[in-house]
């Protein structure tokens, strides 16, 4: 087992890593909207913030050694079910070709008041 960590991604805020790799494959911890270098909130809009949550899940993954290409599972979580198709826009910007497996749940409530979090599985 190894721990994967970027700068080009935010910074875990508890006791957990932002990735692990275990064997051939890298499971990644929630990525959300914020801005590495400075820790601020990509944006009011669903669309800013799923843009940076994918670019932040995308920059923890390259870091890995993978790539999007090589992710077989998305887990995204979103505050408010009716952006589901904005977010699936900007998705599908970032997911091409082969899609990975996904699931997309609205929750109550996601860290520091965002409006999505995804996290992935990705073949190392």
């Amino acid at each position: 087992m190894k721990v994967i960590h970027t700068d080009k991604a935010p910074a875990a805020i508890g006791p957990y890593s932002q990735a692990i790799e275990a064997g051939d494959f890298i499971f990644t911890s929630g990525m959300i909207p914020v801005i590495p270098e400075t820790g601020a909130i990509a944006g009011d809009t669903v669309e800013e913030q799923a843009a940076q949550a994918f670019t932040n899940l995308k920059n923890l993954i390259e870091a890995s050694g993978s790539s999007l290409d090589k992710v077989v599972k998305t887990t995204v979580f979103i505050k408010d079910m009716n952006d589901f198709s904005k977010i699936n826009e900007v998705y599908a910007s970032f997911f091409t070709g082969n899609l990975p497996a996904r699931s997309c749940v609205e929750v109550a409530r996601l860290p520091k008041d965002v409006k999505l979090e995804v996290e992935a599985v990705a073949i190392k």
